[in-house]
């Protein structure tokens, strides 16, 4: 397919800059009232789509199934698509604060730092990506914190943007990554922050950021989907008798790069670390041998499951690396059902959606998803699609 393909108007007020909340009014003891904003991840809208009845769901139902128009599908109705014995597989990769600032020596020039990855433990060295690129060289030294403490040495050109630094920090590992840490944000992506009224995070943004479930440190932007289940709609879906299955994919920042070449075929993929344990196979495994339906919550674990798929259509244990880019066509080999965000215009992770639901039929979903007011982006609104 090509890339222009995957391409629509997303009125720029349908991008989600923060969590799904709700507007909360407080009446005080004298009679004056206060307003603040309580996130609620579960009640995002959700809209469905029944891939072999060609049906879209946007409203809840009556008694008698009849949609009852202006009551969108929230985010905790997917308990009422699954039954018992049911499978829902999470990407348990943990976000760390990777976006720092600091200054340049000398010039005391302001430098944003992100970090990708850690290539050394004994040496401190980090995998990042500098801004602006263009003043910082070889040899440089940054300053992360006003005592001076915290400072790194660029010690190589890695591409036009990457760098790897060199912590001169002499301490425990463990406490250099506490105070590393403590001075960084949660890594929005450049969409949200560009977007905020004062281009920076909040305090916030770390716990919003970050999936109830995560557990295995190591991804620099959500896995988006995961955001939505809250512990008491994961309660409800375990007293309704589904299981829960995680895999590891730390993910990076290639789902948000943009795509330069109009033949999809000619386009790479950013490869991702990845893990799929015993645990995790002998669970999604038994679920389909049983008959039961698999959910894959992600793109980045629908990416997992297609690299670890055996021919005979089973999970096998994996630990590596995968740069698996899904568009359509493609034919999937385990999950048979998901559920995504709603993403942005010509992004691959829309296009892994596309290959999932059906091209047109998916590109009808978002049509009526923009004409309806859903939101888009990591904190946006669902897409669940079913092989129903």
């Amino acid at each position: 397919m090509k890339l222009s393909q995957f391409k629509f108007k997303l009125p720029a007020e349908q991008v989600a800059l923060y969590p799904h909340s709700i507007n909360h009014e407080l009446t005080k003891k004298d009679g004056t009232k206060d307003s603040f904003h309580v996130t609620r991840r579960d009640e995002s809208r959700l809209m469905v789509l029944h891939k072999k009845s060609q049906t879209i769901d946007m409203f809840k139902k009556d008694a008698k199934g009849h949609p009852l128009k202006g009551q969108f599908l929230e985010f905790r109705d997917i308990v009422d698509y699954f039954d018992d014995g049911d499978t829902f597989v999470f990407n348990d990769t943990k976000v760390f604060p990777a976006r720092l600032y600091g200054t340049k020596e000398k010039t005391d020039a302001k430098i944003e730092v992100f970090l990708l990855r850690e290539l050394n433990e004994e040496m401190r060295l980090w995998d990042v990506l500098v801004e602006p690129a263009r003043k910082i060289r070889i040899g440089n030294k940054l300053f992360f914190d006003d005592s001076g403490t915290m400072v790194a040495e660029v010690i190589d050109n890695t591409t036009s943007r990457g760098r790897t630094l060199r912590f001169l920090y002499d301490c425990p590992h463990d406490e250099f990554k506490r105070e590393l840490f403590a001075l960084g944000e949660a890594p929005l992506p450049r969409y949200i922050i560009d977007n905020r009224e004062n281009h920076h995070g909040t305090p916030e943004d770390m716990e919003n950021f970050q999936c109830i479930y995560a557990k295995n440190e190591g991804a620099v932007t959500a896995p988006a989907t995961g955001l939505h289940f809250t512990r008491e709609l994961m309660k409800r879906m375990e007293i309704k008798g589904l299981n829960f299955s995680y895999i590891t994919l730390h993910c990076g920042l290639g789902n948000f790069h943009e795509i330069e070449v109009e033949d999809l075929t000619k386009h790479k993929m950013d490869s991702e670390q990845m893990f799929v344990n015993q645990q995790c196979c002998q669970m999604a495994n038994r679920t389909k041998q049983e008959g039961h339906r698999v959910c894959a919550v992600g793109v980045s674990v629908l990416k997992a499951t297609e690299t670890a798929v055996g021919t005979d259509g089973l999970l096998k244990e994996y630990e590596g690396w995968t740069n698996k880019f899904i568009f359509p066509p493609y034919e999937f080999g385990f999950a048979d059902s998901m559920v995504v965000n709603f993403y942005h215009p010509l992004s691959t992770l829309l296009m892994a959606t596309a290959a999932f639901g059906g091209y047109d039929f998916v590109m009808e979903a978002y049509d009526l998803a923009v004409k309806n007011g859903y939101q888009f982006g990591c904190f946006g609104d669902s897409l669940l699609i079913l092989n129903d």
